[in-house]
């Protein structure tokens, strides 16, 4: 399977959506073929290929696309009943040798599972130069100026387990929906979302009576709006997710939704092309909402060893912004920041993607808590302030780190509303800052800078030149890749140098970049210097004497634990990491 040489020739305009449906349509025949055929085989993804294998009796909960009337036709014909509507498709109850029926329908082109989709400040606002974004600069004499902004009249929707009441959240909920099968509350029972939402837009003066630890959201000044898909424990179906996500679409206007956070996931059973839930993410970028997601929280095995190619769905789509995880050890100094070892590193499974796009700060997060969460009932360990709807907890993982970038996406669309998906993503990764013992598939462009990408926002990319001639405070660096990036830059033709009057042609039309070329701001870009191998994995790198890294390389690192490749477990997925609870003080 190959889809490289589709991607490698689309170039990522502003993503309309007639544009998502071409590329879809594009990768899903390059992948799949032709259907129609004596001999039609539909795809079917990983987790329905066990089940179909053993002729499981098990039902199971299949996503299958079409519209009503085919659907309802298809139920008939195979005798699987249909358990929920979707805006482009079904999920049916199916067992083994109804996947074996149903996969040889010409009607079909794919299959995939419904599976199970888990969740996945002070120092964060500083560290990410966050407070600084929100006074602005006056510049000389008004000359440059750049004013301040806290994300008023942006609204974000957090697609997660419910926003609870509390009194940094007074009048910041705009509207509240549940998708979650079964139970109709918006209100978070789990605790999750709740921390989410204050990292992103938490008032700091209700904190300031009881704890110094929390001093508001990145984006204080964003309007929220509350879409619940994860249940009382924190799990939700892949449905559900779709649901919440095609809804957030149809009301984005009514609401001013310009963002998405997706600090959730599930392991990878396929390619992103043929997966729902990054199908989903597709859409929603081509209606004009940015999408942020975790990288996910498989970075090691629950006996420490380390593992490659972790990163969760949807994080593995190429219209996602996605997000690892950075120590910040406590300080607001960059130089120090290192990628956590919990957070999943690319490539994508499957697509073998460079994944993530950026990284922020995810360890020891205070945030706020939800009264009687299950999170923090069951982990006592994790409350660090204040009582009832004014508490305060900690949490590590991916699903912090990415609501961090989602809170720096509302400030850059206050300041700049005309942005398209693609320039906030391009001015995201040129201000971050190289991160080199993750390298890009540890940390993908860097940690994020939000004042950097601010200046970019506001003055294009050619103000990153003061950046880059000062040193590497800023990578300049941006990429959309969906499998061909990594091999490029190993054979000698990855790299894109843009001059001053690229960067000012390619900020404005980004159109003009491709996928598979990782480009970088100036003629004399210091990551130009760094060789491919520790380029794209820092610290791995030195883990194999191969020239190349590729997937299954078998390797060892500094402690002697053989590389795990993929997830840590198939099965029992956890994006946030239950380890990340209770270390002490865990990477």
């Amino acid at each position: 399977m190959n889809a490289n040489i589709v991607w490698n020739s689309e170039r990522p305009r502003g993503f309309t959506w007639t544009r998502v449906v071409a590329l879809t349509i594009a990768l899903i025949a390059t992948v799949l073929g032709s259907k129609g055929s004596a001999g039609h085989r539909a795809h079917l993804s990983d987790d329905l290929l066990r089940l179909e294998a053993v002729r499981s009796a098990q039902k199971t909960r299949v996503i299958v696309h079409g519209s009503r009337t085919d659907i309802e036709t298809l139920a008939r014909r195979h005798g699987v009943g249909i358990v929920r509507w979707l805006s482009d498709g079904a999920v049916v109850a199916a067992n083994g040798n109804d996947l074996n029926r149903l996969a040889a329908d010409d009607f079909i082109d794919h299959l995939s599972g419904d599976p199970i989709v888990r969740t996945a400040m002070s120092i964060s606002n500083k560290s990410t130069l966050a407070a600084q974004t929100r006074a602005g600069t006056p510049g000389l004499l008004g000359i440059g100026a750049i004013p301040g902004v806290t994300g008023q009249g942006v609204g974000v929707a957090i697609v997660d387990s419910g926003i609870a009441r509390h009194s940094a959240l007074i009048d910041k909920v705009v509207a509240s929906v549940s998708f979650v099968t079964g139970d109709s509350s918006t209100d978070d029972a789990y605790g999750h979302g709740t921390h989410v939402a204050g990292i992103i837009a938490g008032q700091p003066n209700p904190a300031k009576s009881v704890t110094s630890l929390y001093d508001g959201g990145i984006a204080p000044g964003a309007q929220l709006v509350n879409v619940r898909v994860l249940g009382a424990q924190g799990t939700g179906y892949t449905s559900d997710v779709i649901a919440g996500i095609d809804w957030v679409i149809e009301h984005q206007a009514l609401y001013k939704i310009r963002v998405m956070n997706l600090s959730l996931g599930h392991p990878v059973w396929e390619s992103c092309v043929t997966d729902p839930l990054c199908e989903a993410v597709a859409r929603a970028v081509g209606a004009g909402i940015v999408v942020v997601a975790s990288a996910g929280n498989d970075g090691r095995t629950d006996d420490g060893a380390p593992i490659l190619g972790g990163i969760t769905s949807p994080g593995n789509s190429p219209f996602a912004i996605t997000v690892g995880a950075l120590n910040t050890w406590g300080t607001t100094d960059r130089s120090d920041d290192t990628v956590t070892d919990y957070s999943s590193r690319g490539p994508t499974k499957f697509d073998l993607a460079v994944k993530p796009d950026l990284a922020a700060p995810g360890n020891r997060i205070i945030s706020l808590e939800a009264n009687h969460g299950y999170l923090v009932d069951h982990y006592p360990v994790l409350h660090r302030a204040g009582t009832g709807i004014n508490a305060y907890m900690q949490l590590s993982g991916t699903s912090m780190a990415a609501p961090i970038v989602t809170g720096a996406v509302a400030l850059l669309l206050q300041g700049n509303p005309g942005l398209g998906t693609a320039q906030v993503k391009i001015a995201l990764q040129s201000g971050a800052t190289f991160v080199r013992d993750g390298g890009l598939m540890g940390a993908g462009a860097g940690s994020l800078n939000i004042w950097t990408s601010r200046k970019i926002a506001a003055n294009g990319l050619s103000s990153l030149t003061t950046s880059l001639l000062g040193g590497l405070r800023a990578s300049g660096a941006s990429y959309w890749d969906a499998g061909s990036m990594s091999a490029r830059l190993y054979n000698g033709t990855g790299i894109r140098l843009l001059s001053l009057l690229d960067l000012l042609n390619v900020w404005s039309d980004p159109s003009l970049l491709r996928f598979g070329d990782l480009n970088l701001a100036g003629p004399v870009n210091l990551l130009a210097t760094i060789p491919p191998k520790p380029l794209m994995w820092g610290e791995v790198a030195a883990w194999s004497s191969d020239d190349q890294i590729v997937w299954g390389t078998s390797m060892y690192d500094d402690n002697g634990d053989q590389i795990v490749w993929g997830t840590s477990s198939d099965d029992d997925q956890i994006v946030w990491g239950t380890s990340t609870l209770t270390d002490s003080d865990p990477r």
